[in-house]
């Protein structure tokens, strides 16, 4: 049967090589070993806790709104007429915030006019940002597990993923991979700190070396710092305060984990005018802006008391303690985070050798869902973390109470 002009396109292009939604679906690890697409692990396991009435801890999301200054202030700019295009670049308030939050948090300050950019969420910061300074033959490093997205806009950019390990329990760097793991075609090292999958953060030794390296092989940091104000006792060192790291660091953040609004989709990136430009580029061709109104209420939230920053990561240093509990009942490994709302545990010591297997059975079994580790890798960093799985801590007490209680059965059902 002859093929359809809308058929071919999902076909490998002209040349042989994959097509862009095959590079993308592929670094998300989305694409089959027969070429077929598959669906995301977090639709998979959010399809399993539906059908088992199953407290879903995979996704990172929180079940109680954002504080309720910000979301009347969003009612008011609704109220007020903000509900059409923001200019490209953000809302000039909301800029203004931005670079007034890095200076009271960090001691930096960007200039609001030329180097801070409003975008769709963090996704649309990184995507902007790779698609505009890479492509064929350059590479692109990130640490292993990498959230999911990275993959995917590497992919799509046809730039080549290099990884550098984080190994458990404490999830750091190993200095002698990473330094193997740049190269002269290394355009981009992507630095998410606090880490996610993983909880992890790295103290400024670590950053400081990375920067060194950027430098030596004249790459570009671009650091994803979204739960920079969730931390648990170390504190967040930004790589653009660093020694040898304003010129070429482009740090990008969002409202979403910080003020738990992730559906607002309001983020920004930061860095030298030039990079900025050059990101803008891309990013006026993807959504070049939106979300008028909640960029209003974001510039509020950003101006709130130095307590309600502190507060969060109090709060969900309790609730992972409730959670970790529970694993650590069940018989589980749990290595302990220092950031992020995640928590992994390795399956291990009760015997498990497939993390992702026991992740589809795991609704059924104690009616909770998490997701496995090594989706978040290539086939080696897959194989390294099989045994572990992540829970999102980011619920209400008597959720994750119910869930401890829930999981500390696991033991007597297997």
């Amino acid at each position: 049967m002859t093929s359809t002009p809308s058929t071919r396109a999902l076909r490998d292009s002209r040349d042989g090589a994959p097509a862009p939604w095959q590079r993308t679906a592929a670094g998300a690890n989305l694409l089959g070993a027969d070429g077929n697409l598959g669906i995301t692990i977090f639709e998979e396991i959010t399809a399993l806790a539906g059908t088992h009435s199953a407290i879903n801890l995979g996704q990172g999301f929180p079940d109680e709104d954002g504080p309720a200054e910000i979301r009347n202030a969003a009612r008011r700019a609704i109220l007020a007429g903000a509900n059409q295009y923001a200019p490209g670049m953000g809302l000039p308030v909301l800029r203004e915030a931005i670079a007034d939050h890095q200076e009271r948090f960090y001691g930096l300050r960007p200039d609001p006019g030329t180097e801070v950019m409003v975008t769709t969420g963090a996704t649309e910061a990184i995507a902007s940002t790779l698609l505009a300074l890479t492509g064929p033959g350059d590479e692109v490093l990130t640490f292993e597990p990498f959230y999911d997205s990275y993959g995917a806009m590497i992919g799509l950019s046809g730039a080549t993923h290099t990884t550098a390990p984080l190994l458990a329990p404490d999830f750091q760097p190993d200095m002698a991979a990473l330094e193997a793991a740049f190269t002269d075609r290394t355009r981009i090292v992507l630095v998410n700190n606090p880490h996610n999958p993983t909880g992890a953060v790295f103290p400024a030794a670590v950053l400081q070396r990375i920067v060194d390296l950027a430098v030596k092989h004249d790459a570009v940091i671009v650091t994803d710092e979204v739960y920079e104000h969730l931390t648990f006792g170390p504190r967040h060192i930004p790589v653009a305060t660093l020694p040898g790291a304003a010129d070429r660091t482009l740090t990008i953040s969002s409202a979403g984990k910080t003020f738990s609004l992730t559906g607002w989709k309001i983020g920004w990136i930061s860095g030298q005018a030039e990079l900025i430009a050059a990101v803008r580029s891309v990013k006026s061709f993807l959504t070049y802006s939106s979300g008028s109104p909640f960029q209003a209420a974001i510039a509020e939230g950003l101006r709130m008391e130095d307590s309600f920053f502190t507060d969060i990561a109090g709060t969900l240093r309790a609730k992972r303690n409730v959670l970790s509990a529970g694993l650590r009942e069940a018989g589980l490994e749990v290595f302990q985070p220092q950031g992020t709302y995640f928590v992994n545990a390795d399956v291990a010591p009760l015997g498990i050798e497939d993390a992702t297997d026991l992740a589809r059975r795991l609704p059924e079994l104690v009616g909770v869902a998490a997701i496995p580790v090594a989706m978040f890798c290539h086939p080696e960093g897959a194989e390294r973390t099989r045994t572990m799985l992540r829970f999102a801590f980011c619920k209400r007490f008597d959720v994750l109470q119910e869930a401890a209680e829930r999981i500390s059965r696991l033991n007597e059902v297997l």
